[in-house]
């Protein structure tokens, strides 16, 4: 790791400037594209396996550049209002790739990074000897495409009954791919920020993230939970488990994610989703019976059952 060096660029378009500073020199002009595209929503082609390291870049090279934002180009193409939505998930990744991408000094300096420079707003403290859960928002504890009235009408079923009883034996953390913004108006709605009977340690959004290049899938952003055992060493993966709908976000803790099944429909299925209620019993019960969760297979865990 003391190798990699990070890498600073400075890209003008559109008459505006954008730094582009998480960067190393051992990642590819892929991840570069990526990092370009989150600024200004401009993606532009090139070759991807490069290593910015090749390319002898000094400290702040300015990258001139033109194109056409991802949302002009949707507009010209008018894009079919009943186009089926395509979720791309990493379900059939083996354990063995998975393990490449969690050990590669590359992401483990950017997460290093990450610990150094994100700035956590604690609106409750840690408590002693708690596990950590670690909750995604969109389908999975909020239907957020769907058409309602109020927030709560999009709210996953038995959302608060499941949060009150992870608080028993878990201190919660929210994290969502999306602005913090976002994330704090969605919980106000819910009305999980001010709830009597429990309590959300802390959000992170989707600069807590950090990108990662894949031979399979290209380049895409993950949830990196060392991020936060960095920031909190009484938290390891022997403690930690978070849910998401979409396995690719804890690529880099594969033992420490499980995978929930999406909330979407809420108006159809409101009445009749479960999964809380049934994960609910899951967290209490490798809480009592469980003393290292990376010994547990989180893609079987309606079948978990404790050790008397």
């Amino acid at each position: 790791m003391t190798n990699i060096k990070e890498v600073s660029i400075l890209v003008k378009w559109s008459g505006r400037e954008y730094h582009i500073t998480d960067l190393t020199d051992q990642d590819t002009v892929a991840v570069l594209r990526h990092e370009i595209f989150k600024k200004t929503q401009v993606r532009k082609g090139a070759e991807d396996s490069v290593k910015l390291s090749n390319l002898e870049l000094k400290t702040n090279f300015k990258l001139m550049m033109v194109g056409s934002t991802e949302q002009d180009i949707e507009d010209v193409c008018h894009k079919p209002e009943d186009m089926v939505e395509v979720i791309d998930d990493f379900d059939d990744q083996d354990d063995k790739k998975e393990e490449c991408i969690e050990e590669s000094a590359i992401y483990l300096a950017k997460i290093q990074k990450r610990i150094k420079e994100y700035k956590i707003t604690e609106m409750n403290p840690p408590r002693p000897n708690k596990n950590l859960l670690v909750l995604d928002i969109d389908y999975t504890l909020f239907d957020h495409r769907s058409i309602a009235e109020t927030g709560a009408e999009l709210m996953r079923p038995y959302l608060h009954e499941f949060l009150t009883s992870a608080y028993e034996h878990y201190d919660i953390v929210i994290w969502s791919a999306t602005g913090m913004r976002w994330i704090e108006e969605k919980m106000r709605l819910l009305g999980v920020n001010n709830n009597p009977n429990y309590k959300i340690m802390f959000y992170l959004d989707a600069s807590a993230m950090i990108s990662v290049h894949t031979l399979d899938y290209g380049v895409i952003d993950v949830k990196p939970l060392a991020v936060i055992w960095g920031l909190y060493p009484q938290y390891t993966a022997s403690n930690t488990i978070m849910f998401d709908d979409i396995r690719r976000n804890f690529l880099m803790n594969p033992r420490s994610g499980l995978r929930i099944r999406p909330f979407r429909q809420a108006h159809l299925n409101r009445d009749k989703d479960t999964e809380l209620l049934k994960l609910s019993k899951y967290l209490n019960d490798i809480a009592i019976h469980c003393k290292d969760f990376t010994k547990l297979n989180h893609r079987k865990w309606e079948h978990y059952e404790p050790r008397k």
